[in-house]
This record gives C-alpha cells, structure tokens and sequence, in this order.
C-alpha cells in the first residue's frame, strides 16, 4: 500500500545526493544505541560509535563480541531491533545490502571470494561491470577509461604482472588484495575489511600494511583483526568490543594497556 507505515519509513530514510556526499562534522558512519538479538541472544546491546572520514579504524575483540554482527547491520544483512545506523548524514537503516553497497559501502569477508577460473584482468573487469545499471549494462564495453582503472588497481595490489593468470592460482593472501581490488573497482567510500591478516604469510603481512594505508587517501577504511601486530601498525583508533558493548575506545597503547581489555581480550 503507497501510504502504509513501511512505505513512509522508507520514504523518511531516502538517501539525498548531498547527505551522501557531504558531513558537517567529518563522521562517514555512526552507529547510534544498535541492540539486535538473536533467540534471546544480545549480540549487540545499545551500541554507539563513530568513524572520521579517511582513516583506517580496526575493531578487535575476542570471538562473540558482536564484530561481524556489527558489519552485518551495517551492511544491510542484518536488521537491528532498535538503533540507527548513519552513513555520512544519511540514515541507511533498513535499506537493502544492494542500495547500500550502490550508496557507498564495500565489504570484504574473511574468505576471499574470487572468481577462480577467471584471470585477475577479467575479475576486475567484472566488478566493474556488476557496478552498472540494467542500462548501462546492455552497452557494457571495455573502454580506455576502463582498461586504464583495472591497470591502476592491478598496480596498487602489486599485480601489474599477473593480470592473466587465473586468480585460482594465486596465494591465499594475493587473493585477499585480488578482492580489494574488485571493492575497489566499485568506488566505494568506506571500506568493511573483515580479518585480512587471516591464512598471509608473515611478507604478505609486511606487504598488506602499505596497500591499506595507501587506500585511505580516497576511503575510509573500517578493518576487523585479531593481529595485535597488524592493528598497531595500521590502526589511527582502535575499538575493542565485548559482549556486544564498547569495551575500549581510543588508541592502540590506550588499550592495550587499558585492564579491562587485558583482563577480556588480551590476556596478562
């Protein structure tokens, strides 16, 4: 019905141009007093945080603090109980993953999803590609324009010799940054990078902290780890989630040394 409830909340929340692309205050996301639970399960009780635009800010926390809860609801994946959930000046609640992955917001789970048997060229090509409306897409060619975009993103993931080999081929972490790229390629704002330090070799680790700082010259970068190491090298905020609340919030050497998170998470 055009004037029932759901109709009028969708209506409230719709997503203007200039609330996308401009913060009076500098925050991409917010997420304000979040409580979502699962079979009487809180997996998230009245979470409140915020991200500066341009940083990379890690979440850590030990298994079952809600991390993942946290991206889901972002996402879209998952709807919260009660709560709000901003992107710039936007109220993104209840939107679907596929309005606000178009709005923005580009997720990288844990395992890399990659297309195997396609090369690392024709993988990015296809995130392009996927990009496009059902217009667009019935005109889809490769132009110079974009052929020059997936030759800067092969570059940017140190793959610029390997854009025809098949992505099945590579190492677990070269697939990890094979998928950034294909984030990439959407031009997202703000990037939901889950556990990227997970299955690397110790230079593919030395090797991932320059790709993902680079990446905040034109994205904020939200990463989730478990690397103490990782974090510190990377993180300008860290937050430490426990049962689904803000533990710790601050930077690394704040709560590393916090005994609330030693107690919790890190141990000592």
């Amino acid at each position: 019905m055009l004037n029932s409830p759901e109709r009028r909340s969708w209506e409230s929340r719709k997503i203007t141009s200039a609330a996308l692309h401009q913060s009076s205050n500098g925050i991409i996301l917010s997420l304000n007093g979040v409580s979502v639970s699962f079979d009487g399960f809180n997996a998230l009780t009245d979470l409140s945080l915020s991200v500066d635009e341009n940083m990379i800010y890690c979440i850590i926390g030990p298994n079952g603090a809600g991390k993942t809860t946290m991206l889901d609801i972002i996402t879209g994946k998952t709807k919260p109980d009660k709560g709000e959930v901003y992107f710039y000046e936007a109220d993104i609640t209840g939107m679907s993953e596929t309005e606000i992955a178009q709005a923005g917001i580009g997720r990288k789970f844990q395992t890399p999803t990659v297309f195997q048997n396609l090369t690392l060229f024709e993988n990015l090509e296809l995130a392009l590609h996927c990009r496009r409306t059902l217009s667009e897409s019935l005109f889809w060619r490769l132009t110079p324009e974009r052929k020059e975009r997936i030759e800067e993103i092969l570059e940017l993931i140190g793959a610029q010799d390997m854009a025809h080999m098949q992505a099945g081929h590579l190492s677990h972490g070269r697939k990890q940054w094979l998928e950034i790229g294909m984030l990439l390629m959407q031009s997202p704002k703000l990037l939901l990078i889950d556990e990227p330090a997970a299955g690397m070799t110790p230079q593919e680790l030395e090797s991932s902290i320059p790709l993902l700082q680079s990446l905040k010259r034109d994205h904020t970068v939200v990463v989730i780890e478990h690397d103490m190491e990782f974090v510190r090298a990377l993180a300008e905020r860290v937050t430490v989630l426990h049962e689904g609340r803000v533990l710790a919030e601050g930077s690394m050497d704040f709560v590393q040394n916090n005994p609330k998170v030693v107690e919790v998470y890190l141990g000592g």
